[in-house]
């Protein structure tokens, strides 16, 4: 590759990662206007009516939206605690050596 092609590559990859953190962003932002209101309107409805909170409205929203947001953010972070790059390394070392010795008996 010519260096002119490699520097288009690495162009390429940093504005798809500008990209998705900026989308990242404006997802978590979305997300805390959005469920402010809604837990601020929860609050005033218990206040107001003297009901509890159970009674006037749900944090569902809130709780599912923010489980996607968390998997958004893993993704974004490239957070990954069961697949992540440890385990890749360790399958590949595995891999090879399980060659290496399937190598050495047919020798």
């Amino acid at each position: 590759m010519e260096f002119q092609e490699i520097e288009n590559e690495k162009l390429k990859k940093a504005k798809k990662r500008v990209e998705e953190l900026k989308g990242f962003y404006i997802h978590l932002t979305v997300y805390i206007i959005i469920n402010s209101f809604i837990i601020v309107n929860i609050l005033i409805r218990a206040l107001g009516d003297g009901d509890t909170f159970w009674q006037i409205g749900t944090f569902f929203t809130p709780f599912f939206w923010g489980i996607g947001l968390a998997f958004h953010a893993a993704k974004v972070f490239n957070y990954n605690p069961i697949l992540g790059k440890n385990w890749e390394e360790k399958q590949i070392k595995k891999y090879i050596e399980k060659d290496k010795r399937d190598a050495e008996k047919y020798k």
